[in-house]
């Protein structure tokens, strides 16, 4: 009797959730209740029809839930489809560890203050939108991101100095903006694993401050701004810089001073007033890039390494540059 009591109960139980998929749905509620808010305020586009309240929001396309709490840790909505402002309920998911919006031409206004709220969030990606305003400071509260892209936007006013104080970031992108002012001072205290920084295509200016001697990654990027003055904090022997970009902007330094490590691949001045020489120190690395033109340098370029294999446009318009690939010296 128990035994055909137990196997009724079971069969009861799976013909009820058959017909009533809420029962097996993974996906919390709260969580499914802002979602839902979130489509409405960006007035239940197409992109979102998938969005439905009967459907499992694990299942929805664009959403990911984790496996063990079910919480939903992920937020990603690419190329289109959404318009209007971001909507102040991003911040009510707070197990959130991914957010993006990305090649969303048609989202406006201002990065959201809800996503302040985020505290479990690691990576943040707001790009190719029509955002605009400034860069703001609450994003240094947001201790857990390890990746920041705020690139190909509108955004205006000056880099917030705070950002330095994220712990565990590793790679920032605000490139591609209307960023204005110096860069902050506090640039050269990126801690732990922080490896790249990209600022290029903005209208950054001023001197880049000499506190970033102490910063040592694999990528920089300061291209197209009108920084001036001196950049060779930037580079050292014993730093492990794979590419430094900066070209089109007012640097001004002796570049046969500069000392440069064996790990640099890709190195591009062009569109400067950087003078003195081409150092020997490029002859020693793996050189797999190199621009120099649009300067004011002079002298022979050193023979070894792959110097002499780029063309001649790596160096042409100089003051009196000479040797191979240039005609030789008199």
């Amino acid at each position: 009797m128990d035994l055909k009591l137990s196997t009724l109960l079971c069969l009861t139980l799976l013909f009820s959730t058959i017909l009533n998929p809420a029962l097996s749905e993974l996906c919390n509620p709260k969580d499914k209740k802002v979602l839902l808010q979130i489509k409405k305020a960006f007035n239940k586009p197409y992109i979102l029809s998938s969005w439905k309240p009967k459907r499992d929001c694990c299942d929805w396309y664009s959403v990911t839930c984790d496996s063990t709490t079910n919480r939903v840790n992920s937020l990603t909505l690419f190329s289109g489809g959404l318009s209007g402002q971001i909507p102040p309920q991003v911040g009510d998911l707070p197990y959130l560890e991914l957010l993006q919006f990305h090649k969303q031409p048609n989202l406006t206004g201002p990065i959201q203050p809800s996503i302040a709220k985020l505290k479990s969030l690691k990576l943040l990606r707001l790009s190719w939108t029509n955002i605009s305003g400034s860069v703001p400071d609450f994003l240094s509260q947001l201790k857990n991101l390890t990746f920041l892209e705020l690139s190909f936007n509108n955004l205006t006013g000056s880099i917030p100095s705070s950002l330095s104080q994220l712990p565990n970031l590793e790679v920032l992108h605000l490139d591609r903006n209307k960023l204005t002012g110096p860069i902050p001072k506090s640039f050269g205290e990126f801690q732990g694993s922080f490896s790249a920084l990209y600022l290029s295509h903005n209208q950054l200016s001023g001197k880049i401050p000499t506190s970033l001697a102490k910063l040592d990654v694999s990528t920089i990027d300061f291209s197209r701004n009108k920084l001036e003055g001196d950049a060779s904090m930037l580079f050292g022997l014993n730093k492990t810089t794979q590419i430094v970009d900066l070209s089109r902007n007012l640097l001004e330094f002796d570049l046969s001073k500069v000392k440069f490590s064996k790990s640099l691949t890709s190195l591009d001045l062009n569109h400067n007033k950087i003078a003195g020489s081409i150092p020997v120190g490029l002859t020693q690395g793996d050189l797999q890039y190199l621009n120099v033109c649009y300067n004011r340098l002079c002298g022979q370029i050193p023979v070894g390494g792959k110097l002499q294999s780029f063309d001649s446009s790596t160096y042409f318009h100089n003051r009196c540059l000479c040797g191979a690939p240039l005609p030789s010296c008199k």
